[in-house]
């Protein structure tokens, strides 16, 4: 697609989908596309001038009147941008732009992307698949970041799906620059999560799998960065199952934090292309993950030591042995290199999705 409108709904600034959309924005205007975004206020500071940004206000949990006024803004912004493609990010986004684009003809082409799992509470869940049902009846193209996620729209009626490219910059190969927050403690290893203090992170886990480190000589340092609604919560659960943790908050200082630590862990209940993760396989660093989502097709069957979910346990065995079998952590770091290099670029995501757009509005 070489020239032509686009317009990208994204939920939020937060994490990897303000990330990943920013990154597909961009790519485009680059391309000669006319691109404008719709979305919360907060996520003006990802974009460029060269992207038309308008803003629509969140809702943060459901809210039907906030949802509405939302919902109605939208409509109004399609009509006057009159683009081409309509791209959002995340069911919810999905579901809005499918209801407020208008029936009849010229309409613009929609794609979904859908970034997340179902959630666990019922009633969520319950909303979730209503969104499912909505997107994959009414999109006319969808990209899902996992193939589990795929095969759950094709089951409720989407017809055109396809992996979508979710990637991760190459972390700089230098080492850091300034002394990172456990510099202090010289000769203790260093377990690095990078991850939103949210629920379907797993931090949990990792605490309670860090309890059982402390007979190690040296012992091993647990460090967390990241920021979300979990932080007071898992700080106290450290506390009550006596895990030395160390909780870092946001950074924006990860390639350094990476270059320091001597295992990185994902212990996610669900992921889909996980941006960190793939921050940890460019730096060469020992991986231990959990075997959900994506993760598998990111790493392959070298590049990480694979636990299962919620497993504690499992996840406490692995890291002892990254830390404790002779030569496994320098084995799994050149996989990790060797997997990061094969891994697709922001120009393969970027040309990927121009690609699309050109399918989806070539006359038939």
């Amino acid at each position: 697609m070489t020239a032509g409108r686009v317009c990208f709904v994204q939920p939020g600034s937060a994490g990897g989908i303000g990330r990943h959309v920013a990154m597909l924005a961009a790519g485009c205007a680059r391309a000669g596309v006319q691109v404008a975004v719709c979305g919360p206020p907060d996520a003006a500071r990802l974009f460029g001038s060269d992207v038309t940004f308008e803003p629509v206000a969140p809702a943060g949990r459901l809210s039907p009147p906030a949802d509405l006024a939302a919902l109605w803004r939208l409509r109004r912004l399609l009509r006057d941008l009159a683009p081409d493609v309509v791209h959002a990010h995340g069911l919810r986004a999905g579901a809005a732009a499918a209801v407020a684009i208008r029936p009849g003809r010229p309409r613009p082409a929609l794609a979904v992307t859908v970034h997340n799992a179902p959630p666990a509470a019922a009633g969520a869940a319950a909303v979730y698949a209503l969104l499912e049902r909505i997107v994959a009846r009414r999109a006319d193209a969808v990209l899902c970041v996992s193939a589990d996620l795929a095969e759950r729209l094709r089951r409720h009626g989407a017809r055109d799906v396809t992996l979508a490219v979710v990637p991760s910059a190459p972390a700089p190969s230098a080492g850091p620059t300034s002394p990172v927050p456990w510099a202090a403690e010289p000769g203790r290893p260093v377990v690095l999560a990078v991850a939103r203090l949210a629920r379907q992170k797993g931090l949990d886990t990792l605490l309670a799998a860090a309890a059982t480190w402390r007979d190690l000589r040296p012992p091993p340092i647990t460090a967390i960065a990241g920021s979300g609604p979990l932080a007071g919560e898992l700080t106290r659960l450290a506390r009550e199952v006596g895990a030395d943790a160390t909780f870092l908050g946001w950074r924006d200082d990860v390639p350094a934090l990476l270059a320091a630590a001597d295992v990185f862990v994902l212990p996610s209940r669900w992921e889909g292309q996980p941006l960190a993760l793939q921050e940890a396989l460019w730096a060469g660093r020992p991986v231990v993950a959990t075997d959900v989502g994506g993760v598998r097709a990111l790493t392959g069957d070298q590049a990480a030591l694979l636990v299962p979910p919620g497993d504690a346990g499992a996840l406490a065995d692995a890291v002892r042995r990254v830390l404790g079998e002779p030569g496994l952590a320098e084995r799994l770091g050149a996989a990790a290199r060797a997997r990061a290099a094969s891994l697709p670029t922001e120009e393969d995501a970027v040309a990927g999705v121009l690609a699309l757009y050109d399918r989806l509005t070539r006359s038939p």
